[in-house]
């Protein structure tokens, strides 16, 4: 963002802004009746709200450039993805509200079947319970102690598969490869040292990788892991001093709370689910100017190709849109960080569909919330980075720029 921008924001204006972010919200169409997850669906709130909002489509990165889920969010709050790499680790350490410092080494991780070959058969290890996590988690703890010498491991536990490895001991470097191969019956990934200050790191990863497996040979399901998004700690402006704003985040999810975190946005919580996710909306409504809500079943149910279930989880998102809604912000955006068809079960490189709602929009009377009525809006295709922004200039929250 230019720093002329950045001196337009008006602090304390009393207006507010929420930002609704339905993770991997965009779609293709159904090879079978030919509509997309968001066509298909009986969303009548969202559709009433798209016909008096401004629509467009937002890019997270650049045409044809398929985003992960840190560097997607990042471009929703005005930061450029290609100026601020990271890895994934971070946000999970952070998400877990774990105090991360410099030098610190993170990695996100998930449980996965692994073979005595090194095949990869489930990536997910059959998506375990939370509690599976927790015991599986605490018998790396015990299996690993004294294991890395010089090196203090932390196991930071997450939802279903997913998990956080931490390292502390010195200056790790982060240049290292995931080990994940990202699709199922390919052979582990070895781990490798992309620059020199990162080569005890891959030793290090190394050690942890080969006694973790040795520790979980004896389980049925979970006998490995995936190992992704090697991470230290980021320099960038805090959003609040971008946007000259009072912001707090909400979400269920640890990486997305951790995101937000490394922005420097007040957490609310740990929310289990939407209903206690719009629950803390409310009652902190009057603490904050800006919020970001994060509604992550819709990329669920992406990866897992269900396109009845990505269409109930729209449907459940538009069940309680209307109390969001009463709250009456000056600028709302629903969007996505990006899109994540069904047919294609993985992240894509499609525009996300994407709405401001304001008594300043533009809009077109007969529009339902889609794909193809967002390219039709007035907000034509834009840069994610743009759309706080946007929205701020939708609730006045921005002065004008010359005489």
């Amino acid at each position: 963002m230019h720093s002329k921008t950045r001196d337009l924001f008006i602090p304390d204006s009393g207006q507010k802004v929420i930002q609704l972010v339905l993770d991997g919200l965009g779609g293709l169409p159904d090879p079978e009746t030919g509509r997309t997850e968001l066509e298909t669906a009986n969303i009548p709130n969202l559709d009433r709200l798209a016909s008096r909002s401004s629509l467009g489509r937002s890019l997270p990165i650049a045409p044809g450039v398929t985003p992960g889920s840190g560097p997607a969010h990042l471009a929703l709050w005005g930061y450029e993805p290609y100026e601020l790499e990271f890895g994934r680790g971070v946000l999970e350490a952070l998400g877990s509200d774990f105090d991360m410092q410099p030098g610190d080494l993170a990695a996100r991780a998930n449980f996965a079947t692994i073979d005595a070959d090194n095949i990869v058969h489930d990536r997910r290890a059959g998506r375990p319970p939370d509690e599976e996590n927790v015991r599986l988690c605490q018998k790396l703890r015990e299996g690993l102690e004294g294991k890395l010498p010089g090196v203090e491991l932390f196991l930071l536990t997450g939802k279903e598969h997913r998990f956080t490895v931490l390292f502390r001991g010195g200056e790790l470097g982060a240049s290292l490869n995931d080990n994940d191969p990202q699709r199922e019956g390919l052979e582990l990934l070895p781990i490798v040292a992309g620059d020199t200050a990162s080569e005890r790191s891959a030793e290090l990863v190394a050690t942890f990788i080969t006694a973790a497996r040795e520790i979980l040979a004896d389980e049925e399901v979970a006998t490995g892991m995936l190992l992704r998004g090697f991470s230290g700690l980021p320099d960038l402006i805090a959003f609040n001093d971008l946007y000259r704003a009072n912001s707090a985040a909400i979400a269920a999810y640890p990486m997305y709370r951790g995101v937000a975190r490394l922005v420097g946005m007040k957490v609310l919580g740990s929310p289990h689910g939407i209903e206690e996710e719009v629950q803390a909306l409310e009652e902190n409504y009057g603490e904050h100017d800006f919020f970001f809500l994060h509604y992550k079943p819709t990329d669920s149910a992406g990866h897992s190709g269900l396109f009845d279930e990505k269409v109930s989880a729209l449907e459940a998102f538009d069940a309680i849109l209307p109390r969001i809604e009463a709250l009456e912000p000056a600028a709302m955006i629903l969007t996505g960080d990006h899109s994540t068809p069904c047919i294609h079960m993985e992240h894509s490189w499609h525009p996300v569909p994407t709405l401001i709602s304001s008594r300043l929009a533009l809009n077109k009377a007969d529009a339902v919330f889609s794909e193809r009525d967002c390219l039709g809006g007035d907000l034509g295709n834009f840069k994610a980075s743009e759309m706080v922004t946007l929205a701020m200039a939708h609730a006045s929250r921005m002065k004008k720029f010359g005489a």
